[in-house]
């Protein structure tokens, strides 16, 4: 391959992202250990048990919302399994939509194709 670049790195990128990904893995392996002896394995919305071979279904929910708020009592912690941890997540996400105002909405992306836009075309064939 003498007749091609070598396509520039970029380590200082690749390095930021690891160091990130490296210090949330961190932070979630603590709080998560933490919650997992502090309550029981049951998902606090549907109620499902889970065991050892299903425990990595079970997450842990901040009540807040805020990933760094991890006191140690335990008080902004609740252990859901992924459905409902995602259903949280999305019902948080949803909210947040309705609450803005119209003008607001304006904002927001919006779909832009219109799959009819030659029908009148079509229909005249």
């Amino acid at each position: 391959m003498a007749g091609k670049k070598a396509v520039p790195e970029n380590n200082k990128l690749d390095q930021l992202v690891a160091g990130s990904l490296q210090q949330r893995d961190k932070r979630e392996q603590g709080y998560r250990e933490q919650a997992l002896k502090m309550y029981p394995w049951i998902c606090g919305r549907c109620q499902r048990e889970f065991t050892r071979a299903t425990v990595q279904q079970l997450t842990v929910h901040h009540r807040d919302h805020n990933h760094d708020n991890n006191p140690a009592d335990g008080s902004n912690w609740e252990l859901l399994c992924v459905y409902c941890h995602d259903n949280e997540h999305q019902r948080q996400l949803e909210a947040s939509h309705q609450t803005t105002t119209p003008a607001d909405r304006e904002d927001l992306p919006h779909a832009t194709h219109n799959p009819f836009s030659s029908l009148k075309d079509l229909l005249k064939k």
